[in-house]
């Protein structure tokens, strides 16, 4: 069986997704990021454009519901410029909702993400391609268990990828210490390099996660100096396999998808190699947002 991504035109074979940014986004609203909007289809038309101009093929999207993802607009993009675009399903953290959002669907979350994942988001009959949720810092919160419990739900149910925000790269380890009870290789990592700590980035690579080290060119985090030495020591240690880029746009000044590959490309490949990008950027990425083949019900008959 060919593994497939789902992207908002459709399913692709991974091997097909080419240069990936594996975690950003093309709209984006949130009461914590007042006035601070992505929400001018113009605007990620252009920065898609240039990301292909670049070389990029495919962005994901880690958007989930409830914060202006855009999906109505998502399948033109993706048309007009060429770009594979895969959308996510999923909840943040709370304080990105009002709390009557949230009680309105909180006692359907795994249906929820399973119709969006198969059916499609809303009606605009673009399907999600992974499941995003969010944990809290240093922890795993009343929220996000109950989300995580959800996206497990969900996942076994399609064979969906789980992409995790780590809120300040913190609590890596006791997401995968039994709280999202997925298989850690279906599980993405994210920001990763917010929180430069080598023993957890192996302990999570060691389980088998995909490592997302994502949000390049913010001062306050110093992520882009940090980042050769963070990837050439678990490429070193037998984890370059696992290891995924990505710009993270969140607001209109980020640098976001032109830089990882207008900037930090060239950096980090004279840095690491020509096969360790092509690995982080393609191989890489094509394996972490790959549908994983559900089994079927045994016949009960039988």
């Amino acid at each position: 069986m060919v593994a497939t991504v789902r992207t908002v035109l459709g399913d692709v074979p991974a091997g097909e997704l080419g240069i990936c940014d594996a975690h950003d986004h093309l709209f984006l609203r949130s009461p914590l990021l007042p006035g601070q909007e992505l929400a001018d289809p113009r605007d990620a038309a252009r920065r898609l454009g240039s990301f292909r101009e670049l070389g990029g093929r495919a962005v994901v999207q880690w958007m989930p519901h409830g914060m202006g993802r855009g999906a109505g607009s998502l399948a033109a993009l993706s048309r007009s410029t060429g770009v594979h675009v895969v959308a996510a399903t999923g909840l943040h953290q709370a304080a990105h909702y009002p709390p009557a959002l949230l009680d309105r669907i909180r006692d359907r979350l795994a249906t929820f993400f399973v119709a969006e994942l198969t059916e499609g988001i809303g009606s605009t009959g673009v399907r999600a391609g992974l499941i995003k949720v969010a944990g809290a810092f240093h922890a795993v919160d009343a929220h996000a268990r109950l989300t995580m419990t959800a996206a497990a739900e969900a996942h076994h149910r399609t064979g969906a990828p789980i992409a995790v925000h780590l809120e300040l790269g913190t609590a890596a380890l006791d997401l995968l210490c039994g709280e999202l009870g997925v298989a850690p290789q279906r599980v993405i990592l994210g920001h990763l390099g917010r929180s430069p700590d080598g023993a957890v980035q192996r302990e999570a690579a060691r389980a088998g996660a995909f490592l997302a080290f994502d949000g390049p060119s913010r001062a306050h985090h110093a992520t882009d100096w940090r980042l050769p030495s963070e990837l050439a020591a678990l490429t070193e240690a037998g984890f370059g396999g696992q290891l995924l880029l990505g710009g993270d746009t969140t607001v209109p000044e980020t640098p976001g998808m032109p830089h990882l590959l207008r900037r930090l490309r060239p950096r980090l490949e004279e840095a690491l190699g020509a096969e360790f990008m092509a690995a982080a950027l393609v191989g890489n990425p094509a394996r972490a947002f790959a549908f994983e083949p559900v089994r079927s019900e045994p016949d009960r008959e039988a």
